[in-house]
């Protein structure tokens, strides 16, 4: 497997997996309990949605740690003292997996609490937390760092920096925009690409959000402030509807798939995808950018 940033410096695209905590409950996950627990309970489903993934093409597999830092785990039955723990075996089954014909990337999502002004958590608590959680990852022999789904600009401030602080390892950073063009705490793409880019990011864009069609502002706003940042596009598998009591995506994988050709045109590098997208969705994917 070659080196990250010379791979992605000479241009080349990655096709990143699809969704994890979905398709982990597909495979019999109880809802309420945190889908971290199964790095170390459960290991052979967490291996297994792995393996599907690389399976249909996938180039980098995030660990399942999306919830993984100690302020998320203590709100999921006050399980933030396993932190380092489950973060650890995460990185282990998913870079055994790879098995150094892919990458492995160590996921940290949002800590699930507002940030100073709005709410309790300090810009340098939560620097630690984040770096708690990037140093576990790494040590458990991840390839690289995947902050995503951020909404605040702050939080994602804070992510990047203890990832810096806890490792050398590259660092990814995505956050989710809505369709009027903003994160949830009102942050354009332009924003987040001028505060993040110069941090020392590998990669920036946009995941999860409204729908493909977000993708669109997210990546143009973002190659307007930056000439030649990896740019990443990770979007959902379309729009949430409910069908018999359960939450369906609209967007098959041969219509997901479909939009990738626009995605590489409008500069993403790093192609993926999030809720609602499949093992399916990323064959489809791969079989449009790989033919």
């Amino acid at each position: 497997m070659r080196d990250l940033m010379t791979y992605l410096e000479e241009g080349s695209s990655l096709i990143a997996d699809g969704a994890t905590g979905t398709m982990l409950q597909s495979l019999g996950l109880p809802s309420g309990v945190a889908p971290e627990l199964w790095n170390a309970e459960n290991p052979d489903a967490v291996r297994a949605l792995h393996r599907a993934y690389l399976d249909a093409g996938s180039e980098v597999i995030l660990t399942n740690t999306f919830g993984g830092s100690r302020v998320k785990l203590d709100r999921v039955g006050g399980l933030g003292e396993r932190t380092v723990e489950l973060s650890r075996a995460a990185a282990g089954l998913a870079s055994r997996e790879a098995g150094g014909c892919a990458y492995a990337a160590g996921d940290i999502g949002p800590t699930g609490e507002l940030m100073e002004p709005y709410g309790m958590l300090g810009y340098e608590d939560a620097v630690q937390v984040f770096a708690e959680q990037a140093r576990a990852l790494a040590e458990g022999g991840v390839d690289l760092i995947w902050i995503e789904t951020m909404s605040d600009l702050n939080e994602a401030r804070a992510a990047v920096e203890g990832a810096h602080q806890a490792t050398d390892l590259p660092v990814f950073c995505s956050l989710s925009f809505g369709r009027g063009g903003r994160t949830m705490m009102g942050v354009t793409p332009e924003q987040a690409a001028e505060t993040l880019w110069p941090m020392g990011l590998a990669a920036i864009g946009g995941n999860c959000g409204e729908g493909l069609e977000v993708m669109t502002p997210v990546l143009t706003g973002m190659r307007s402030v930056l000439a030649k940042a990896v740019l990443i596009a990770k979007p959902n598998a379309g729009l949430p509807r409910l069908e018999g009591g359960e939450t369906v995506f609209d967007l098959g994988p041969e219509d997901f798939a479909a939009h990738a050709p626009r995605l590489v045109e409008l500069g993403a590098q790093v192609i993926g995808g999030c809720c609602g997208s499949s093992p399916e969705h990323i064959a489809a994917l791969a079989a449009v950018l790989r033919s």
